[in-house]
């Protein structure tokens, strides 16, 4: 089959590597119909090299048609329409039986001291290869595909995998209060289907934050009121001027260790990326080289008493935080990986809604051929011919 390799810095290619095979009889092998590239795959693109091994299959935002299952997995069958979550999750362990599918005891990748396996995505979380391919292994899939309904268009659902559950649970870990604000630091897929989310739930007044021009027009499209950090010298001081001086109830950090306009923490990244890869994994994940900004200002933003909510990924030990303003504020701090099984059930009927209230239908910026992978790299990496959110289709 086709799939989308890693083979170094800004080095991804498509391949042909062996069919997958059903391994263990709780595994099904899916067709994929429709992939998306994730901002946190662009992390692998760029500076997280040091835990990658070259041919390792990317991409964890995938759907398709089951073609084949386990003799343990029941309740799916060859022909079923299925989108498959980015964590991979038992269903029945501790964790998973209290809404922590990310946390999965039965997958999780103990030797690397880390939570629930995930597609695609380094050897820190268990090395599994990835859905931006032509066929896929699903692990746990007693459990873990969400089973949808023939007939609407792919874009319908695909977004089930990653993008609207972990922006799901980052509003509803922000405990927008009703009628209450919130600000949206980073308007990437993340970002703009919080807002959209928030907005749907009832939040009076939705600010974003970013600085590209095409992502902070897109979000107006939607009633967000969108700020560009280059005109204000202060963002905090823009924010409180409209939220009557106090900052927002909540604030969504949908940026993580991405953010813009941090040349130190870039020029930390690329250095690291320079270095022998052991040396360079022990860095990223013991030297304080994510761009904290972002955090910085949301902690500046909220009013006091309110709720951070981080969705953004940090990739390295934050230091330091800034423990003072987090106790003499009152803040409260939520975080973690989607726990995208918890969600569905809430989510579900948003989306088959005839009025598609999320707009999922017409979110992606481009959709491209699974051989068109590294060019689908390059522009939504550098943001280039509007790049917003990109699917690959491997089959129609």
């Amino acid at each position: 089959m086709k799939a989308v390799t890693w083979h170094g810095k800004r080095d991804v290619r498509v391949d042909t590597v062996p069919d997958p095979k059903i391994e263990v009889p709780t595994d099904a092998i899916v067709r994929i119909t429709s992939t998306g590239i994730c901002g946190s795959d662009l992390h692998l693109y760029e500076v997280l090299g040091a835990f990658m091994t070259e041919g390792d299959i990317l991409g964890h935002e995938p759907m398709g048609v089951v073609e084949e299952v386990g003799s343990e997995v029941s309740g799916l069958k060859a022909g079923d329409r299925v989108v498959v979550p980015f964590n991979i999750s038992c269903g029945h362990c501790y964790m998973c039986t209290r809404g922590l599918q990310s946390q999965c005891e039965t997958t999780q990748v103990t030797d690397q001291g880390k939570g629930a396996a995930l597609l695609g995505y380094t050897k820190l979380y268990g090395q599994v290869p990835g859905g931006q391919a032509e066929y896929l292994r699903v692990p746990q899939a007693q459990y873990g595909p969400i089973k949808v309904p023939d007939g609407p268009p792919d874009e319908r659902f695909v977004y089930l995998s990653d993008v609207v559950p972990t922006a799901w649970q980052a509003v509803d870990y922000a405990n927008i209060p009703h009628d209450g604000t919130v600000v949206v630091f980073g308007l990437g897929p993340i970002g703009q289907m919080a807002c959209r989310i928030a907005r749907h739930q009832g939040a009076r007044e939705v600010i974003g934050v970013d600085l590209v021009p095409e992502r902070l027009a897109r979000a107006r499209e939607h009633g967000v009121i969108a700020l560009d950090t280059r005109d204000h010298k202060d963002i905090g001081d823009g924010i409180r001027q409209l939220t009557g001086g106090r900052g927002a109830d909540s604030v969504i950090d949908a940026v993580g260790m991405e953010a813009h306009g941090a040349p130190v923490g870039r020029l930390a990244q690329n250095l690291v990326a320079l270095l022998p890869r052991q040396v360079g994994a022990k860095i990223t994940e013991k030297a304080g080289i994510d761009r904290l900004s972002v955090l910085y200002a949301a902690i500046d933003s909220v009013r006091r008493g309110g709720t951070i909510s981080l969705s953004g990924v940090y990739g390295g030990m934050v230091d330091p935080i800034p423990m003072m303003d987090l106790f003499d504020k009152q803040i409260q701090l939520r975080m973690g990986q989607a726990n995208v099984r918890r969600w569905i059930d809430d989510i579900m009927p948003v989306l088959t809604a005839d009025d598609d209230p999320l707009g999922v239908e017409g979110f992606a910026t481009h959709k491209l051929p699974l051989a068109d992978a590294p060019r689908a790299y390059e522009i939504f990496q550098k943001k280039l011919d509007g790049a917003q959110k990109i699917l690959l289709q491997p089959t129609a």
